[in-house]
């Protein structure tokens, strides 16, 4: 029970800040909202604004952005469907923009918490290939077999994937050195033997949070590019069910685990809402673009049932991962 009530916290926590991105670009453009809400359901507390209705939901699970003209055609000043293109994209992009912030926060959160590998040798393991050539704690690693080397990650590559003489150049005490050393294979990998000095520094934390958001983002569009090539099969997708898994799973490895597990989360619902699908932010900026290059030769009515269609879509494809995931738990 309490890992339900933490997935919904976690969701709750996720989608309410996708949609207030959506209602501070909107605001930012001059887009009427006619409710802000907080959940979904019935209301249990609502406040009229200047002109937005702001309200709490029952169910405490994400919230909606209703703008004037969004869904319907409208003759107010302020209707989304009366802004400029490059309006309707922004806030149409803001939601997906606010997820994506929210993931690099986290990372770097994650990297300030258990900090950066640096390249410089903290401790050299007795008897190892790194000890026997020469190495000493202290050592900045500069070069790997001719490779510069920016970061523990390259490290990492260029010795694990060798199972050859590799030549590392440190510098040590303003000069430089240069050491032969032989990998030895641990398991899939090589090693020789060295551990970096770990740094925090909250600086290079929000650069490294960024950089890892805009690494996992790659990753996530190339498992996409494999799901459309078929290369990842329907039943390896996940829904909410599984997700609730995977938030126990992750809570029991501990915080970092778990914090990591809200960054993927986070930039998944950027990448999917950003998708070219009716009725997500991505079918919609498709859209935005056509009538952009066209003129009004999609009305505002016909847009709404294609996004109305693609809505039923979108709840089919969630009843189908949705009962994959209850299928797993079975077996």
């Amino acid at each position: 029970m309490l890992t339900v009530i933490l997935a919904l916290v976690l969701f709750l926590f996720l989608i309410f800040p996708h949609e207030l991105g959506h209602f501070m670009m909107a605001r930012a453009v001059g887009v009427k909202v006619n409710e802000f809400a907080f959940g979904m359901g019935p209301a249990v507390w609502q406040k009229q604004g200047r002109e937005t209705l702001y309200s709490i939901r029952i169910f405490p699970v994400g919230g909606f952005c209703a703008m004037e003209g969004e869904n319907e055609e409208s003759d107010q000043e302020g209707a989304f469907n009366n802004k400029p293109w490059w309006a309707k994209i922004l806030v149409l992009i803001a939601g997906a923009a606010m997820n994506v912030l929210i993931a690099a926060v986290v990372m770097s959160v994650i990297i300030l918490i258990s900090g950066t590998a640096t390249t410089t040798v903290d401790k050299v393991e007795n008897g190892s290939p790194a000890q026997i050539a020469g190495l000493k704690q202290g050592d900045k690693i500069e070069y790997i077999s001719g490779k510069k080397i920016e970061d523990w990650n390259d490290v990492s590559k260029s010795i694990g994937n060798k199972g050859k003489k590799i030549e590392i150049k440190v510098s040590r005490n303003g000069k430089y050195e240069i050491f032969k050393i032989n990998p030895r294979k641990e398991k899939d990998r090589y090693v020789i033997g060295i551990t970096p000095v770990i740094e925090k520094s909250p600086s290079k934390a929000i650069i490294g949070g960024f950089k890892s958001t805009w690494y996992i983002t790659r990753q996530m569009y190339k498992s996409l590019g494999m799901l459309a090539s078929g290369n990842v099969a329907m039943k390896d997708v996940s829904g909410p069910v599984g997700m609730i898994g995977l938030v126990h799973q992750s809570a029991a490895r501990g915080l970092i685990s778990f914090f990591y597990l809200v960054a993927l989360i986070s930039l998944n619902l950027a990448i999917f809402n950003l998708l070219p699908l009716p009725a997500l932010d991505g079918g919609r900026i498709i859209f935005v673009i056509i009538r952009m290059i066209t003129g009004k030769a999609i009305t505002d009515k016909q847009e709404a049932m294609v996004h109305g269609a693609g809505m039923v879509l979108l709840l089919s494809l969630m009843v189908f991962v949705t009962w994959n995931d209850i299928i797993k738990l079975f077996k």
